[in-house]
């Protein structure tokens, strides 16, 4: 769900209610990047009121008119629908050429259309397939006191139902919120009615990613008034903060650099396998062979991250790095030969795996000489990581 392009567009003339409607209703399939749109045409009708005709002829529209971009059409099997993707260039800059809902005309003969009519006219059936009975307005209008007493009645029906849709949804968070049961719900229930229906909605979404960036970090949750005055879950797209969501580089990128350097930096795991009969061998007989079989299996199991970021780098994939290491690496300089091979030793000193072999020609580390440069990068990442108390 793309909340971005969906409060895009309701501000937006797309040129009519029904292709506002049916854009709406795609963007809530999409990335914020408007990417990934492959619902069938049934279940947009269903969900929309539209019929499959009027969802047909809005689709080839937004086609047309370059809104939507075919990415992989329908194979015609079951389930498997046409991929599309917003072009959010042409969709943002789209200006209607009319305005309103085309209307299919009538065609039958002895019948007329009736251009007063208003509501889903988009086909010849109407919206739901089936002939429409107009009703004539009385002769003797509704006396003021009626139409105003009507007017507040529906009026207050929607505030009912809309009050209802704002509890359901607060109730939903809430009881989902990690300190929910030790909170204040009429403090959190204020906090929830301050926001916006935008925040709200973002809230509902981002929520779930922002308590598991907290529980992956081991850091403490705040009330859930607090969260949501202060609009917490923003902090996911801040690169300084704990929770920042990461986001992939690419292998011997600084960013990566950053992150290898980061895992390295960390205590090697304990739990390795157990050591071959020969391996015990040389290791009770002490000496340089037993050191050689402890550096070689810290290399290999003491770091299992590492190990991962290095089998991706043969394949060129890229690995997720925390954003706040990301931010950090944009001063790595690139090194010579010279500069690589003590970094090289470096590394061994410490019992870390060197850099796979992969072909690579370049490599970025922090400036300076490897042991001053490790202090300080591990100095910044507690200066970045060691000043928020709770989340």
């Amino acid at each position: 769900m793309s909340i971005m392009i969906m409060s895009r567009l309701f501000r937006m003339n797309l040129g009519g209610c029904n292709r506002k409607l049916l854009a709406v209703r795609l963007a809530d399939f999409a990335d914020d990047e408007g990417r990934g749109i492959y619902p069938g045409v049934k279940r947009l009708a269903a969900e929309t009121e539209l019929s499959e005709r009027t969802i047909q002829r809005i689709l080839a529209d937004f086609v047309q008119d370059g809104i939507l971009v075919v990415v992989k059409e329908a194979s015609g099997r079951p389930g498997q629908a046409t991929r599309y993707d917003f072009d959010l260039a042409a969709l943002f800059g789209y200006t209607p050429k009319e305005t309103g809902d085309m209307v299919s005309p009538v065609e039958q003969a002895g019948r007329v259309t009736n251009e007063q009519e208003t509501g889903d006219t988009d086909d010849r059936d109407g919206c739901h397939g089936v002939t429409r009975t107009v009703i004539e307005p009385p002769l003797e209008p509704s006396s003021e006191r009626e139409g105003a007493r009507a007017g507040s009645e529906e009026s207050d029906t929607a505030l009912v139902e809309d009050r209802r849709k704002v509890e359901k949804e607060f109730k939903l968070w809430y009881r989902n919120w990690p300190t929910s049961l030790s909170d204040s719900e009429p403090a959190a229930r204020r906090a929830w009615d301050a926001l916006t229906v935008d925040e709200r909605a973002v809230c509902l979404q981002r929520t779930p990613a922002f308590i598991n960036a907290v529980k992956a970090i081991k850091g403490k949750f705040t009330f859930s008034s607090v969260y949501l005055s202060s609009r917490a879950w923003e902090k996911l797209d801040d690169p300084k903060s704990d929770v920042a969501l990461p986001s992939v580089h690419n292998p011997f990128s600084r960013a990566w650099m950053a992150g290898l350097l980061a895992e390295l930096m960390k205590a090697p795991n304990q739990n390795m396998p157990v050591p071959t009969a020969f391996q015990n061998q040389q290791l009770k007989a002490g000496g340089e062979a037993a050191e050689a079989v402890r550096r070689d299996r810290l290399r290999k199991y003491g770091w299992p991250r590492v190990n991962t970021m290095f089998s991706q780098a043969y394949d060129r994939k890229g690995v997720t790095v925390r954003p706040d290491l990301a931010a950090l690496s944009e001063v790595f300089q690139r090194v010579d030969a010279n500069t690589l091979e003590r970094w090289k030793c470096a590394f061994e000193s410490r019992g870390w795996p060197w850099l796979p072999n992969t072909g690579h020609e370049w490599f970025f580390f922090p400036a300076g000489e490897p042991e001053e440069a490790l202090s300080d990068f591990s100095n910044a990442i507690t200066r970045e990581r060691g000043d928020d108390d709770g989340v």
